[in-house]
Formats: structure tokens, C-alpha cells, sequence
């Protein structure tokens, strides 16, 4: 299958793509495809942000943010497949791989779709902390509307369910995955970072732990609306 052509079939037709994950059908390069286009549409949205630094933060960040949403997938994907056994499910852990890696795509072809936006910004402003914000505005939405598709894919591939207390309680986990998975993520976002470079300072591969994903976020509001300076 065609990486464009699996693209255009999930944005155009996502019914007939889940009902051939619940079949089966050509999983393996249905999970080529997907893989291959979100590695490169999150490369190219990394070197976008991180052109707002130098070209090594570019490059970096090309290779890093491809890198956080396929290790967040891989420590959270054993969650989703073994409650989903426990619960009764009758998804192979390649199904729920392609479903995961659905979200992913998704996500990582709305970002790429928001890169002139990022890059509007990039050139119009030269404020640190809002093209910072306004990239997590970014991610939260795309995030979103990709766990979004894995909902209605996990919805779609149970629909021939009876409703039971199995059906009941997989989608109470679904719930919970969500936010397992947002916290693994934004945690290995903070380990990897800086994904942006922050101005004046020279270019860093890797931070120092310390602090919080959420901590930095408050403070950057905190810089923006005139409470306090940001270091």
C-alpha cells in the first residue's frame, strides 16, 4: 500500500481502515506505511521548531521528536494490549500496534499541517515563551484529535460486541491509557528537550533534569501575562 494512499485513506475513509485492522488485512504493511510517514512528518515538524535556534537544534529536534512519540508508544502499548485481554478482547498485539500507530500518524500529519502556522510565528514574533505555548497548543490538539481516532477505532473494531461489563470496562481503560499515555509522553518530551533552543543560549542536545513539564508551562504563562521573568 502507498504511504500517501494509507494517509488519504484514513483521513477520507476511516471506517473501511479499521474494519481491515479488525480482518486483519495487510497489518505488517499497513504497519510499514504508518511508521515511515510519521517518522518523516515529525521529522519535518521537528526541524521546523527547531529552526527557531540554529540548524544543530534543526537537526536535532528532527531526529528527537520522531523519537518521543515512538518510545512513548512503546512503553504504553503493553498497558492497552494485556487489560485489553484481560477484559476480553480478541485483538493481536500487531492490531493494537496499528491502531496506536494510527493515532500517531494522525497526529503527526495535523502537525505537519499546522507548520505554517509554526512557521508564521517563527518569523512574525520573536517572543520565546509564546512560540513555546504555542506549540503545546499545537500538540494538544493534534494529540487529541489522534487518541480521538484510536477511540473510535477501538469503538469500531468492538462494534459486533454485545454490551457487557467486558465492553463497559475496556472503555473505561481506554480513558485511563489516554492519560497514561499523555503523561509518558510529556515526561519524555521534558527528559529529551530542548526541542526549541532557547535564545541567547548556545545549542544544547540535552538538558539537566530538573523540574517539571508542567512547572516549566505555568512559568512560561507566568512570563507572558507579566507575573514574573522566566531564566
Amino acid at each position: 500500500m502507498n504511504h500517501l494512499a494509507i494517509i488519504e485513506t484514513i483521513l477520507r475513509n476511516r471506517y473501511r481502515f479499521f474494519a481491515d485492522i479488525r480482518e486483519g488485512i495487510d497489518i505488517p504493511r499497513k504497519i510499514r506505511a504508518l511508521l515511515l510517514s510519521a517518522l518523516l512528518f515529525f521529522a519535518l515538524y521537528g526541524a521546523v521548531i527547531g529552526s527557531s535556534h540554529s540548524l544543530w537544534q534543526a537537526l536535532s529536534s528532527a531526529a528527537k521528536l520522531p523519537a518521543v512519540f515512538l518510545i512513548t508508544l512503546v512503553v504504553s502499548l503493553p498497558t492497552l494490549y494485556f487489560f485489553n485481554v484481560l477484559f476480553g478482547a480478541n485483538l493481536s498485539l500487531s492490531q493494537n500496534f496499528a491502531l496506536i500507530l494510527t493515532a500517531i500518524t494522525v497526529t503527526a500529519v495535523l502537525l505537519l499541517s499546522f507548520a505554517p502556522v509554526t512557521l508564521f510565528f517563527l518569523i512574525t514574533t520573536s517572543n520565546y515563551q509564546f512560540f513555546k505555548l504555542l506549540n503545546v497548543g499545537i500538540f494538544a490538539i493534534t494529540g487529541g484529535v489522534g487518541v480521538s481516532f484510536l477511540a473510535q477505532g477501538m469503538d469500531m473494531i468492538g462494534g459486533r460486541e454485545v454490551e457487557t461489563e467486558g465492553a463497559q470496562a475496556r472503555r473505561r481503560l481506554m480513558r485511563f491509557w489516554i492519560l497514561l499515555y499523555a503523561f509518558v509522553g510529556t515526561q519524555l518530551a521534558w527528559t529529551l528537550r530542548p526541542f526549541f533552543g532557547a535564545p541567547g543560549l548556545p545549542f544544547e542536545l540535552f538538558r539537566n533534569l530538573g523540574g517539571t513539564f508542567y512547572a516549566d508551562i505555568f512559568a512560561a504563562l507566568g512570563e507572558i501575562l507579566g507575573f514574573f521573568t522566566v531564566r
